[in-house]
């Protein structure tokens, strides 16, 4: 994970590198407290606007953007809603989210495999907090890294697709034990699929995550969008009646 490989380190916090860092383990441990520190001053800036900020985790090909594009077309009008997009390269996400008139801004990490606290913040200088109620911050393809950075989100989302195997729970514990709300991606392939037995892949995140919301979904169908939909406007209502002392 990223206490041990060294991805900790990005261009957006390379600058709390303390001396030649030699001394792994303490220069680790401060950028993952100075990222923290970041995220709970993200977080404030969501609460100061009645911003629902959703992290969605993901490994490549899930069904993020699709996904995301989905939910924008079916959301009920007057539920405001803007995106930041994470990838190694490219913009090709954020521009497919702008075709549906949404605001998206693009952060590329390069060799990062997550977003952090202090990327994030800086992608927000883009964003009128103002004008949203919703926030989708959609992290890099990667079932590990991600689940270790808080980036100031009150929620996170973690797709799994029928197309990846109904043991990734088990290969992939943390990530599993980090979200609040796990959806089954794709079903529309499920006639396709054989391997992927959606009984079996809920058994497997139930034996880590007894109490973790599953929801099954389909970008293509739209399958699950309304139970998904429910479940948005619910952290909508939740994070207004917090703003409100409720």
């Amino acid at each position: 994970m990223c206490d041990n490989c060294g991805c900790n380190v990005t261009d957006a916090n390379r600058h709390l590198l303390d001396g030649d860092g030699t001394h792994t383990i303490e220069v680790l441990e401060n950028l993952l407290h100075e990222n923290d520190i970041q995220a709970d001053h993200n977080r404030a800036h969501f609460d100061e606007y009645g911003v629902f900020a959703v992290n969605l985790m993901s490994g490549p090909g899930s069904g993020k953007t699709s996904l995301l594009e989905a939910t924008i077309d079916a959301l009920p009008a007057g539920l405001r809603v803007a995106v930041i997009e994470g990838d190694l390269e490219t913009e090709n996400d954020a521009e497919r989210i702008r075709r549906h008139g949404v605001a998206a801004v693009q952060i590329t990490t390069g060799m990062a495999c997550h977003l952090d606290a202090h990327m994030v913040h800086d992608a927000l200088h883009e964003i009128a907090l103002e004008g949203i109620d919703i926030l989708f911050i959609e992290n890099v393809g990667n079932l590990v890294c991600p689940a270790n950075f808080d980036i100031g989100q009150h929620t996170n989302v973690l797709l799994l697709s029928v197309t990846e195997g109904d043991d990734k729970p088990s290969k992939y514990p943390v990530m599993f034990h980090a979200a609040d709300l796990a959806l089954i991606t794709k079903t529309d392939l499920l006639p396709y699929i054989d391997e992927f037995n959606v009984a079996r892949a809920r058994a497997n995140i139930r034996a880590l995550r007894g109490d973790l919301p599953i929801v099954e979904v389909s970008s293509k169908n739209g399958s699950g969008l309304a139970a998904w939909l429910t479940w948005l406007q619910a952290g909508v209502a939740a994070r207004r009646r917090a703003g409100q002392g409720g």
